[in-house]
């Protein structure tokens, strides 16, 4: 590591965070140009949704394998590679004439942003010393949160005032500069030099790995609209995901250098971290989701609107973040971790009391509490997990955490949407009991209607209809806003649940000089 030893560390952090806050800029940045998305390429709501979970996917088959393909090709080589074909990606997703042209590139894109999380947080972790990396991991955590603050609101800006196609545009000049800057200021260490020449591929893990996450993540997209497990397709995926999973796992124990290092979840912190952080995914990702889909179907928020009441919480996280990192050179991590889960679960508590009379103020501050107590879930968690790693496995562990992390995302979205139709069809069922033309209630509101309609000019024969109409949408929204209540509720319930994992977490000892794997 001599090389990197003369470059100042701060540089190094810049120069890997670029391309880590484009990839996850470009996570979230699409979620609010969805409508508009489906408009421009005549696609329904469930086909739309391929545009995020097929770039999902992609990420989830390339985080796992990070490690293994640093190692072979040299892992500066490879994060350039990525960069340019992610920017790449980038700008044949905006050009893209169709649906399944946009899915295709951002596959591509995908699978090129996957190794850039990792990478990015392996090679922090190793450019600063054990003492200051609770300060490294909040110093990514600020430009990972700045992607999610960011995201909506300039996508919805983007979309709003320009055209969503801008929206995958703007990677270009990021990309450059991230490029440019990695060229200069990256080098690989000894140990990947030294370990590259030698290296058996390990082509069935490859596979597997390809076939488990691909079907799962098939799965759970089409789950919903195939109505799950009522249907053959469902069935069929469901099981080559299983038993791909069972073989990848015996194949990667097997193998001399397998391309995922599963002797890795031995270690019961590192597991149990893994899990807390995938049912934190679970919970982030669904209702991210959520809100804007909630704010613009049933408030009639714009766009920009809807990232508007998204970003007051990632400027929560942003302040939060670096204060998280200093308290973690003197705090036990699991303690902070604790706190942010109980936040979590305080805010999506307050989320499920939302009605329709809401102003835009009583949306905002609950996702300003769940900020906080992201900030304080994600530096803590990802240090505490990380610290048991030795350095030349921190390629493999970092990639497997954000994996777990994505995954966590997907199951999430694929929940919260079926659940959505389900609990509306069954709100639904319950509340059209009472509309019947023998109930008092019902029959003064249609007739208050009605001559409010004829006041307005409309004849009498169409007021009618019309009233029925506006009766339908309005019970159509109740409908809706209970649903979203009891998702938001199963939500803060996830958070608690992962609350006793934290006491098989280790401890870190901040008096560890070379106990990190050096």
């Amino acid at each position: 590591m001599s090389d990197e030893k003369t470059i100042n560390k701060w540089l190094i952090t810049i120069t890997v965070m670029l391309p880590a806050i484009m990839e996850i800029i470009d996570t979230s940045v699409a979620n609010v140009a969805l409508p508009h998305m489906q408009g421009a390429l005549n696609a329904g709501t469930d086909e739309v949704t391929w545009v995020l979970t097929s770039y999902l996917v992609a990420n989830a088959v390339v985080l796992p394998m990070t490690g293994w393909l640093s190692r072979i090709f040299g892992r500066k080589r490879f994060l350039m590679t990525c960069i340019v074909l992610f920017t790449l990606a980038s700008l044949m997703c905006g050009a893209a004439p169709n649906l399944a042209s946009l899915i295709l590139f951002r596959v591509l894109q995908g699978a090129a942003g996957g190794a850039l999380i990792p990478i990015s947080q392996a090679i922090l972790m190793e450019t600063f010393p054990p003492n200051q990396r609770g300060m490294a991991m909040a110093i990514f955590g600020v430009g990972a949160m700045f992607g999610p603050i960011v995201g909506p609101a300039l996508g919805g800006w983007i979309t709003d005032n320009m055209n969503w196609r801008w929206i995958f545009y703007i990677n270009l000049p990021i990309g450059i500069v991230a490029m440019i800057m990695c060229a200069f200021f990256i080098f690989d260490p000894d140990y990947l030099r030294r370990k590259a020449e030698a290296i058996k591929i390990d082509y069935w893990g490859l596979f597997l790995l390809v076939a488990s996450m691909g079907s799962l993540q098939i799965v759970l997209d089409k789950g919903q609209q195939e109505d799950w497990f009522n249907s053959a397709f469902i069935i069929t995926f469901s099981i080559i995901t299983v038993i791909s999973l069972i073989a990848l796992i015996w194949v990667e124990l097997t193998h001399e250098h397998p391309i995922i290092n599963l002797r890795l979840f031995k270690n019961v912190s590192f597991s149990a971290g893994n899990l807390i952080m995938f049912v934190v995914g679970f919970a982030l990702y669904s209702s991210i989701m959520l809100i804007p889909l909630f704010l613009q179907t049933l408030m009639g928020y714009s766009a920009t609107d809807a990232g508007m009441v998204m970003a007051p919480g990632g400027i929560a996280t942003l302040i939060t973040m670096p204060l998280v990192g200093a308290a973690l050179a003197k705090r036990d991590g699991r303690k902070i971790v604790f706190i942010g889960l109980l936040l979590g679960a305080t805010s999506m508590f307050i989320m499920q009391g939302l009605n329709l009379q809401g102003a835009f103020w009583d949306y905002t501050w609950p996702r300003i509490v769940l900020g906080f107590g992201l900030a304080m879930i994600f530096v803590p968690l990802t240090t505490v997990t990380l610290a048991t790693i030795s350095r030349t496995e921190m390629g493999n562990a970092t990639g497997m955490f954000n994996l777990l992390r994505n995954i966590g995302g997907s199951v999430g979205i694929a929940m919260a949407a079926t659940l959505l139709a389900r609990y509306q069809q069954f709100y639904q069922t319950s509340l059209v009991a009472n509309i019947n033309p023998y109930n008092p209630i019902w029959q003064t509101r249609v007739e208050s209607l009605k001559q409010a309609l004829v006041a307005k000019g409309i004849p009498a024969s169409q007021a009618g209809t019309t009233a029925l109409g506006m009766m339908y949408g309005a019970v159509h929204r109740q409908v809706g806003a209970l649903a979203f209540n009891r998702i938001f509720f199963v939500i803060g319930l996830a958070f608690l649940i992962i609350i006793p994992l934290l006491f098989l977490l280790k401890r870190t000892s901040h008096s560890e000089g070379g106990g990190m794997g050096h």
